[in-house]
């Protein structure tokens, strides 16, 4: 009850203070190609039902029908200004209605494309029980995505071999800990993240320290080494097709 209070209060009050820079991109994205500024994308929430995830549209209209979900910051689909909102994180910001709408939450794992969830192992779904988040660990541990994979032929299975496999144990790991408190630090994190991705990362790794996680989930999260294909939690071996 006290998540939600809080969910309600944060999301009213910081789309209001966040106006004066949304309603200008906003703008700059319809002028763009004047068509509509936001991207209403589908997206798998608690107890596997969908829900529609505002966010404001980096890419050029329709890019969701190339039937590509993982986006490379390379990606010839997003245009001139997007690559500005995703630079900044602002296309996340809109997610603060859905937060208000009770889709989601301020914290929590990220919400996922259908076509990723079907492919979520048994253990993975547990993913599903709790609202999805506009941030937890993995947000700011993997808020390169895009750079990590940028030369990968195959966006998607790489998506699945890379990092799905940390961002579901992350996910996990948030929901086995989950408390008020730890909101109010991952929420603080993200917002030193947007800074200092460095300092971010350092928090977080910290944090995940004290919880006493694996070893190899505090390497993966120091993000000091190239990231090598895993298996995703509840499987043996690593995601060969997609």
């Amino acid at each position: 009850m006290i998540k939600r209070i809080f969910d309600i209060s944060v999301s009213f009050i910081g789309l209001l203070a966040l106006s004066p820079i949304l309603l200008p991109v906003i703008f700059l994205v319809w002028k763009q190609d004047k068509n509509s500024p936001f991207y209403i994308a589908s997206r798998v929430g608690k107890g596997e039902k969908l829900f529609k995830m505002f966010k404001l549209r980096s890419m050029v209209i329709d890019a969701d029908k190339t039937g590509v979900d993982s986006t490379s910051s390379k990606d010839d689909r997003i245009t001139p200004i997007g690559r500005v909102i995703r630079k900044y994180k602002l296309d996340e910001l809109t997610q603060l209605w859905n937060v208000l709408l009770g889709d989601m939450s301020l914290v929590g794992p990220r919400p996922n494309v259908k076509t990723e969830t079907d492919l979520y192992s048994s253990v993975e779904r547990e993913l599903l029980s709790i609202r999805p988040g506009v941030t937890d660990f993995s947000s700011i541990v993997f808020s390169d995505e895009g750079e990590i994979l940028e030369n990968e032929e195959d966006p998607d299975l790489a998506y699945n071999q890379l990092i799905r496999p940390w961002k579901s144990r992350l996910g996990l790991i948030y929901i086995e800990h989950k408390t008020f408190f730890l909101d109010l630090k991952l929420i603080l994190y993200t917002a030193i993240a947007i800074v200092s991705r460095e300092k971010g990362i350092k928090l977080v790794v910290r944090e995940l320290n004290s919880l006493d996680v694996e070893s190899s989930v505090l390497q993966v999260a120091h993000r000091s080494e190239p990231l090598l294909p895993h298996p995703p939690p509840g499987m043996n071996e690593v995601v060969s097709s997609r």
